[in-house]
Order: structure tokens, then C-alpha cells, then sequence
């Protein structure tokens, strides 16, 4: 009888361990090709993912790094203990322009105070994601509309298109402008267009495009990104950056930031509570 019983509950116990550490049941799944197979995955994956990143940052308001490091550590984490093997974990278009929209009304983007703000948004929003779990919400998702999550798809493709323009045209336009006052703005500065960097943005853009069209297994934002680089270099060369205006993302930080805690004061928690509910 106790010989039946340890045969009974020791399934249990692995099945425990599996809810907690769900890589566990990767064991007999792992060989020598699909190792392979996910190291080209991986590799794949990091090329396309790293300048999203930078850019996800910018969008969002924080300095390059911060993108980098949004791009990998919740990709890890999410890989281990995540329950799904197809969603996306890691910053995204919509996530940085809302996380802009939210965070600039009460900081100046790029500042100290701002990034204490992000993060304090960011801590309450796993809070927030973490009791919806343990209360079942999930299926509310269910009932989301698909013209909902596409009207929200692109009004905010509308926001990153006009908070963009300034830098693809190399106009002076304040950061956290509103949209409409961005396109009043451009018309009435479309004089001042710098032709030097709309020549490079508009060379990046086609050989992106270019690219994933005539040669699709190629990552195409890479090759986007090194024309455009190398275009931006060879003019600030030739003719002078005091000429050409053309900004560079410059050397990032090669360090990680110091672990500290999020700003849990009651100013910042009440700036930051809605926005992290939405």
C-alpha cells in the first residue's frame, strides 16, 4: 500500500514542479538539431529585435539602452516561465508610444525623473497583469472586439508616423507635440525641410522596403539600418556635421543600470495608477 502511494504521488510532485518551472519539461525535447535549430532562431531573432529596440526606446522616450535592455531580459524570462510558446514578450510599437503618452505630461522625456516615472508604470502594470491573472480575467480578452484592437493598431500608427517627422525631415518640433499640431507645424516649416536628412531617411526606408520585397530572408530593418548608417557617415564626412545636422545615436552605455526599487511615493503612484490599469 505505501509502495502504491509513493508510485501515485510522485507524478504529483513532478507535475507541481512543472507548473512552477515549466522549462522543466523541455528535457526530452532538447537534441543536438534542434539546438542547432534555436541558436539560428536565436541569432535570427537578435538581429531583427536589437534595432526595434533602439528604436522602441526612442519612441518611448527613454535613452537607446533601455530598449536593449526591454528587449532582452523580459524575452528570457518569458521563455523560461511564460505559458505560451507563440506571444510576444519585449517592447512593441503600441507599448512605447503609450508609455510616452502617459509618462510626458508630468516629465521631460530622456530625464532622470522620467525614467523613475517608466519604471514606476512599468511596476504597477505587472501588478496589475499578475492580479488579473490570479483572478481568471483573462478571457475577458475574449470579448475585445477585432475593430477595437484595429482602430487602436492605427491610431497608433498615426502617433509614431507624426512624432517621427521631425526626425525624418529634420525639423525643430518639440517632443510630446499633438498630432494635429505636429501637421500644422510641418506645413507651415516645410521650407525648412534639412535635405540631408530626409535624403538619408528616405535611402533607409527604400532599402528596407527594397529589400524585404526582392530579398526576404534577408533581416531587412539590418540592411535598412547599415545604409542608412553608412549614407549618414559618408555625408557627415564629406560635408560636415555643422552642414548636415545629421544626429547619431552615439556610444551606449556598455554597463547595466544599478538594481533599485520603483518609486512608490504617493505622487508617483498616483500619476501613474490609470495609466497602468489601461
Amino acid at each position: 500500500m505505501a509502495e502504491e502511494y509513493v508510485n501515485r504521488s510522485a507524478p504529483l510532485a513532478f507535475a507541481h514542479w512543472f507548473r512552477l518551472f515549466p522549462f522543466l519539461r523541455w528535457r526530452d525535447r532538447v537534441t543536438r538539431s534542434s539546438t542547432r535549430a534555436d541558436a539560428t532562431a536565436g541569432i535570427t531573432g537578435a538581429l531583427i529585435v536589437l534595432p526595434q529596440a533602439v528604436a522602441f526606446a526612442t519612441i518611448a522616450g527613454l535613452p537607446p539602452e533601455y530598449g536593449l535592455y526591454a528587449a532582452m531580459a523580459p524575452a528570457i524570462v518569458a521563455a523560461l516561465f511564460g505559458s505560451s510558446w507563440h506571444l510576444v514578450s519585449g517592447p512593441t510599437t503600441a507599448i512605447s508610444i503609450a508609455v510616452f503618452a502617459s509618462v510626458s505630461p508630468y516629465a521631460q522625456p530622456g530625464s532622470p525623473e522620467f525614467i523613475g516615472l517608466v519604471l514606476t508604470l512599468t511596476a504597477l502594470t505587472g501588478l496589475f497583469q499578475l492580479a488579473l491573472g490570479l483572478a481568471r480575467m483573462g478571457v475577458l480578452v475574449n470579448f475585445i472586439s477585432h475593430t477595437v484592437v484595429i482602430g487602436f493598431t492605427a491610431g497608433a500608427a498615426l502617433l509614431i508616423a507624426g512624432s517621427q517627422i521631425k526626425n525624418f525631415f529634420g525639423l525643430d518640433i518639440p517632443r510630446g507635440t499633438p498630432f494635429f499640431e505636429i501637421l500644422g507645424l510641418f506645413a507651415q516649416r516645410a521650407g525648412d525641410i534639412n535635405p540631408y536628412v530626409l535624403a538619408v531617411s528616405l535611402t533607409t526606408l527604400m532599402v528596407g522596403i527594397l529589400t524585404k520585397k526582392v530579398m526576404p530572408k534577408l533581416p531587412y530593418m539590418i540592411v535598412a539600418l547599415v545604409a542608412g548608417s553608412l549614407l549618414a557617415a559618408a555625408v557627415n564626412n564629406y560635408v560636415g556635421v555643422e552642414t548636415t545636422h545629421i544626429g547619431t545615436v552615439g556610444a551606449l552605455s556598455s554597463g547595466l543600470p544599478p538594481l533599485t526599487m520603483p518609486d512608490f511615493s504617493l505622487r508617483s503612484v498616483s500619476q501613474m495608477l490609470f495609466p497602468a490599469l489601461i
